[in-house]
Order: structure tokens, then C-alpha cells, then sequence
């Protein structure tokens, strides 16, 4: 059973970057060959599929978030990571990681932490 958990700062100021980890137990983040994705729920609005990092260390991003965001791991703590630059207050969502046999694929979540963005 895998089990995924997220964590980071739950407030953030404008213009600083986010930056949360996913810490996953009960398989490993290079297993072939699934995708490890962040995914983002804006109050009252559907969910965003951020990008994801394969099993191979490939990246992946939503075009629209492309030019702010970075995912990386750490194959050592089998954790991987989001980066969002530039945040604003439309970035104030829950995350979610999830991973899938495909990208926007999503057989396992995590529950979710609340980011707030605000000064």
C-alpha cells in the first residue's frame, strides 16, 4: 500500500516561492514505471494537474505553470518536490501529490495541504 504524504509551509507571502514535499511509503519513486504528480484545488474550482516526475526522473509541466514551476526528488529520502515561483493569491489552493501509471493518471493521493497565499 502506498502512502503518500505532503508537507510545507501553509502560508506564503507574494512573490516568494512555494515549496512543498511529498514523502512516500510502500514503493519507490523510480518503480517503472509510474508518474509522481502535483496536483492543486483553488477554493470553489476544479482540480489543476501541475506537472509531474516520472520513475525515470523526466519532468513534465502544465503549459500554464510551466515557466514558474520545478519538480524535483530525492531518490535517497524518496521524497519529490514542488517549487512554484512568483507565487500570488490565486495560488492559495489545497496540494495534492498523487502517483499514476501515466501523467494525470492518479491511482494514490496524498491528503492535501493547505497553501495560503497572503501578506
Amino acid at each position: 500500500q502506498v502512502q503518500m504524504e505532503e508537507s510545507g509551509p501553509g502560508l506564503v507571502k507574494p512573490s516568494q516561492t512555494l515549496s512543498l514535499t511529498c514523502s512516500v511509503s510502500g514503493g519507490s519513486i523510480t518503480t517503472n514505471y509510474y508518474y509522481w504528480s502535483w496536483i492543486r484545488q483553488p477554493p470553489g474550482k476544479g482540480l489543476e494537474w501541475m506537472g509531474a516526475i516520472a520513475y525515470s526522473g523526466s519532468t513534465y509541466y502544465s503549459p500554464s505553470l510551466k515557466s514558474r514551476t520545478s519538480i524535483s526528488r530525492d531518490t535517497s529520502k524518496n521524497q519529490f518536490t514542488l517549487q512554484l515561483s512568483s507565487v500570488t493569491p490565486e495560488d492559495t489552493a489545497v496540494y495534492y501529490c498523487g502517483r499514476g501509471g501515466g501523467i494525470r493518471e492518479y491511482d494514490y493521493w496524498g491528503q492535501g495541504t493547505q497553501v495560503t497565499v497572503s501578506s
